[in-house]
């Protein structure tokens, strides 16, 4: 398979570098505190890409490559937005996916052995949407489960930590969960739903789980493994239990560029009269877009929407971002923020767990680079 073409720079973002000066300067003095090796971002704004840019290198060393635009992140929990949910929106959209269905109806293994009128049979896919399940955030899985089928047996098996709908805590296993059932609806493996539904009709030609080999020049690694893998973690995905797997979930193992990302964020912004002949479809009718990005009114304090997070006090989107605007991150150092009242989103891609997961110094930046860009429109 041949590597992907370099991207061209829209017109409309020549004078990116420039017009977002701050929020260049902002990465680069990241870079210089070593918050992360390097960063591809983009702005999207009513239609039109008003910047695309890159700074830094792969890694701190002085020979690696530099980033650009064409550079490909590991997009870790962006995953979770870009592929799961905008697959559980089509089969909404087309009448398979039903937000009150039972899990364990979906899912017999999640509920098999369990006395009747148990809290598990209580679990229905909005739950794992928003994040409100009861299921645990996270679980080192991969450690005592090495093959697919043992770690999808104990994923099904977790206990829940908390009675379904009454907390909203970040669930990776909530994800793997619901990446299962939508294969299972729709009748079609994740990545190649998403692929032929998804990705090739939006043109998102970076949007890979798995990339080929031919790719990992255009990657940055994420990670020096010195306690699984043993391995510098390039061109695979970098979440454990993902890569267990196979590469592919609901959670994790989507690969992407910049300018996809705006691409796939314009799909979900209303159409305006500057946007290109050029511009994606809309795939998701609007009344489904904004059920899925629209805050739960409950559990009390909850910042999620379904499958999308909306911004908190504070918020890894800034000051500025509207009480529409709804958004998602990922481990490795990514971001999307959309703004749909301002026809608004950025991405942010790094890999700032390079060499290792310990740093923190993006919490920081993430919320200065995007009131930095919202100050420049």
């Amino acid at each position: 398979m041949k590597a992907l073409p370099d991207i061209s720079i829209p017109a409309s973002a020549a004078s990116g570098p420039v017009r977002f000066a701050s929020a260049r300067r902002i990465l680069e003095q990241a870079i210089a505190d070593r918050a992360f090796p390097g960063a591809s971002w983009g702005v999207l704004h009513q239609g039109q890409i008003l910047a695309l840019d890159a700074v830094g290198r792969f890694t701190y060393d002085d020979d690696s490559p530099a980033v650009t635009p064409s550079t490909i992140y590991d997009l870790a929990s962006l995953t979770k937005v870009l592929a799961t949910t905008s697959a559980a929106m089509l089969l909404y959209d087309r009448g398979i996916f039903d937000l009150d269905a039972r899990l364990g109806d979906i899912l017999p293994g999640f509920v098999v052995g369990m006395r009747s009128g148990s809290s598990r049979e209580k679990i229905a896919l909005r739950m794992l949407l928003a994040h409100d399940s009861g299921l645990p955030a996270y679980v080192r899985f991969f450690e005592q489960n090495p093959t697919p089928q043992s770690l999808l047996r104990a994923v099904l098996h977790t206990p829940l930590e908390a009675p379904p709908g009454t907390r909203a805590v970040y669930s990776d296993i909530g994800f793997i969960l619901l990446g299962k059932a939508i294969e299972l609806l729709s009748g079609d493996y994740l990545p190649r739903f998403c692929e032929r539904n998804i990705f090739h009709p939006l043109g998102l030609k970076s949007f890979r789980f798995n990339p080929p080999p031919s790719w990992k020049h255009l990657i940055p690694p994420t990670e020096n493994d010195t306690t699984f893998r043993h391995r510098v973690i390039q061109g695979e995905v970098q979440d454990e239990n993902c890569f267990v797997l196979g590469g592919a979930a609901g959670h994790a193992g989507l690969f992407g560029h910049a300018v996809d990302l705006l691409r796939f964020a314009q799909a979900l912004l209303k159409k305006t009269e500057s946007e290109p002949e050029s511009a994606p479809p809309q795939l998701f009718r609007a009344e489904t877009i904004d059920l899925f990005t629209t805050r739960q009114t409950t559990p009390a304090d909850t910042t999620r929407a379904l499958g999308w997070d909306t911004p908190g006090i504070p918020s890894s989107s800034g000051r500025h971002f509207g009480p529409l605007s709804f958004g998602h991150l990922g481990y490795s150092g990514t971001s999307l923020w959309i703004d749909p009242d301002r026809g608004l989103a950025v991405v942010l891609l790094t890999n700032r767990t390079w060499p290792d997961r310990s740093n923190q110094a993006i919490q920081s930046v993430r919320p200065a680079f995007h009131d930095a860009v919202v100050t420049s429109l």
